[in-house]
């Protein structure tokens, strides 16, 4: 998909705040308001821009992260590994504090879990997540410095 400068300016504001109006975005880039309605009209139509949504601020981010790789052991039958995965990242996506979950690989599935302090973190891991039968292996990886994505647990954090 081709994108300009200006649609990478227009998306890289609206990034940093989706509150812009028009006229502040017009302003900020020295072109006119129609030149950006229809930019931001297009954007939408070639599916560029979904939706736009909010990052919850520092109050309702979760303050001690862990990504959690779960390797999965091969069933008996070997055709309910499919199964059985889905069926664990259905069960860990509705628990609360699991932000993200996902499938890697045949048998193997990696979720981002937070909690507002170590002690319950620890304590969800231990209740929710090493509990699971068939585990092979567990991987746990404590969070200790965000990089790049910091916005992330605000975008991904449950209210």
């Amino acid at each position: 998909m081709h994108l300009d400068d200006l649609d990478r300016n227009i998306l890289r504001l609206l990034k940093k705040d989706a509150r812009l109006t028009i006229s502040e975005l017009s302003e900020q880039l020295k072109k006119p308001e129609s030149t950006i309605h229809f930019r931001i009209k297009k954007l939408q139509e070639r599916g560029v821009i979904e939706r736009y949504t909010i990052i919850l601020g520092e109050q309702l981010k979760p303050k001690h992260l862990a990504l959690i790789v779960l390797e999965v052991g091969k069933p008996v039958i070997e055709d309910f590994l499919e199964r059985y995965i889905s069926y664990i990242s259905s069960t860990l996506s509705a628990l609360p504090g699991v932000l993200f979950v996902a499938k890697s690989g045949e048998d193997k599935i990696i979720a981002l879990v937070g909690k507002n302090n170590k002690d319950e973190l620890v304590k969800f891991i231990e209740e929710n997540i090493t509990s699971i039968p068939n585990l092979k292996h567990i991987q746990i990886f404590p969070i200790t410095e965000i990089k790049k994505g910091e916005d992330l647990t605000g975008f991904l954090a449950e209210v």
